[in-house]
């Protein structure tokens, strides 16, 4: 693809936009001149990220899992802003806990966000990216191509949007329509500060090698997104050093089966591994559309004692 795309004047679209790297993404693209619409579940948070972008923007308050909604913002976006050349599917929750004794409405809803909301997010923007010979970025994670135990739900949907993603690349090529899958690590959110507060999550990123327990900052990881998205790149990796880890992935199950049978039965014996829920304050949110109780309050114990919390990538 050319690698001297010109965004100012377009539209953008950025899913999950609120906070985190969903609103680093459009504080980026506006400041290249794009017009950004900013999707997300809280209209007033979104609101105020809007108000700092200093470029023409519309905000549109849904859940990216609903068609009829989606297809209903698709129309709004192009009204306002005119048909998107950028979309990026960034909404993603995560929970974190035994696959036995996780609530089935928590894990239905991460694979529902993460998997079902990328692909209505595609389905509802694609007549305006075939208009405009657009680029769709799918945000995955090192999960798609590294699953962890304890957290099933969160890998098997970023495999499947991976998937997905992949499989959308040559449906639209003919049409002149580029589809990126980015794959990010831990990155400063909410809802990887939550990973410490909680057992499962803290001793998942305790046993990865030292290189691969960083932490990055939003900005920086928008900049690479950035970097990859200007060039309409088929594969978008933040850190850039996560190129590297495609060549490991025949090798990855083998030493994850390794490191669990070692270390979950010390774990199993030493804490109680329970549930997270959904994490961050998104999570949170989408815990009370579920109805869970307490959910909202930002309460939870790892399970030692400690007041504990978050995992990202």
């Amino acid at each position: 693809m050319s690698r001297s795309w010109e965004l100012q004047g377009r539209t953008a679209v950025v899913t999950g936009a609120a906070r985190g790297l969903g609103a680093g993404l459009a504080r980026r693209l506006a400041a290249r001149g794009m017009r950004v619409a900013l999707l997300g579940r809280e209209a007033a948070t979104l609101a105020a990220v809007a108000a700092t972008l200093g470029t023409e923007s519309h905000v549109v308050e849904v859940d990216v899992t609903d068609d009829d909604a989606m297809n209903r913002a698709a129309d709004e976006v192009g009204r306002h802003l005119g048909a998107p050349s950028v979309v990026i599917a960034n909404a993603g929750v995560a929970a974190g806990g035994p696959f036995e004794s996780s609530a089935p409405d928590t894990w239905r809803r991460v694979i529902e966000v993460n998997l079902v909301g990328s692909a209505v997010t595609a389905r509802s923007f694609l007549p305006g990216l075939r208009a405009t010979h657009g680029y769709f970025l799918q945000i995955c994670s090192t999960a798609a191509f590294g699953a962890a135990p304890m957290m099933s739900a969160y890998c098997a949907s970023k495999a499947g949007a991976e998937s997905f993603a992949r499989s959308l690349r040559p449906e639209v090529a003919g049409f002149g329509v580029g589809v990126g899958v980015a794959y990010l690590h831990w990155t400063d959110t909410d809802m990887i500060r939550d990973v410490d507060r909680h057992v499962v999550l803290r001793e998942l990123r305790a046993h990865m090698p030292a290189p691969a327990r960083r932490v990055y900052p939003v900005d920086q990881v928008a900049a690479w997104i950035e970097h990859g998205l200007v060039r309409r790149r088929a594969t978008v990796y933040a850190p850039p050093w996560l190129r590297l880890a495609q060549a490991g992935r025949p090798v990855f199950p083998l030493l994850v089966d390794l490191m669990s049978r070692r270390e979950l039965p010390r774990l199993m014996r030493e804490y109680s591994l329970d549930q997270t829920g959904l994490l961050g304050h998104g999570g949170r949110l989408e815990e009370r559309s579920l109805g869970v109780p307490g959910a909202g309050t930002g309460a939870g114990d790892g399970g030692d004692g400690r007041d504990d919390r978050g995992t990202g990538g």
